[in-house]
């Protein structure tokens, strides 16, 4: 996994971020305590080192988006829980200047919240801002339950299945449980994509990324 690096160049091109960065090393660090999991539990279940764990909690590396999908499985909770807010009070809108967003260093990458996340919630939307050279993972990756992705703007390459798909904005795509798929960005300016899953669809769920 590739790690951040002081003065390296923004992962992401796009529009400057707004909102609130969430702490991802604090969070998977919260959910693994509640779960009542030990950093070599969380690794043996998600596939991980238990030093890669560790270098999670404490921000000194930074997975890719296939990977937050895999802690998020041996959790035992949805991507979108990492985007809760502990002390709830979650409003019905999220206005732009205002969305809690996670940066993956590895897949170039910017994650925006566009709705509440929580148990309540029959369905998680996000944006995906993948910046050039930018991917989801490693490989091609499937999920357990129904999404759908709209390419909101940009053009991105997804492999789907036996396909290589080039796909541009306005473009949608249905993302079946079981289908391998993944999301690259071959181009130089950053594409964005609208990622609207069922509560605990693993659309990014994947092997070692």
């Amino acid at each position: 996994m590739k790690r951040s690096a002081a003065g390296r160049k923004p992962p992401v091109d796009a529009a400057p971020a707004t909102g609130a960065e969430q702490n991802l090393g604090e969070i998977v660090r919260r959910l693994r305590t509640a779960h009542g999991l030990s950093v070599r539990t969380l690794a043996s279940r998600a596939g991980f080192s238990p030093s890669f764990i560790s270098q999670v909690e404490h921000n000194q590396a930074s997975p890719s988006i296939a990977s937050l999908q895999r802690l998020a499985d041996a959790l035992r909770v949805s991507l979108g829980d990492f985007f809760r807010d502990p002390v709830g009070g979650a409003r019905p809108v999220t206005r732009a200047t205002r969305r809690r967003r996670l940066t993956s260093w590895w897949s170039r990458a910017r994650i925006e919240a566009l709705s509440p996340m929580g148990a309540a919630r029959g369905f998680e939307a996000v944006m995906v801002t993948l910046g050039a050279g930018g991917s989801s993972g490693k490989r091609p990756h499937a999920h357990a339950g129904q999404a759908v992705g709209i390419v909101f703007d940009g053009a991105v390459r997804l492999t789907l299945g036996a396909e290589v798909l080039r796909l541009v904005a306005g473009d949608a795509v249905s993302l079946d449980p079981g289908t391998p798929h993944l999301w690259e960005n071959p181009g130089r300016k950053p594409v964005r994509l609208l990622l609207v899953s069922t509560r605990f669809a693993s659309y990014l769920k994947t092997g070692p990324s």
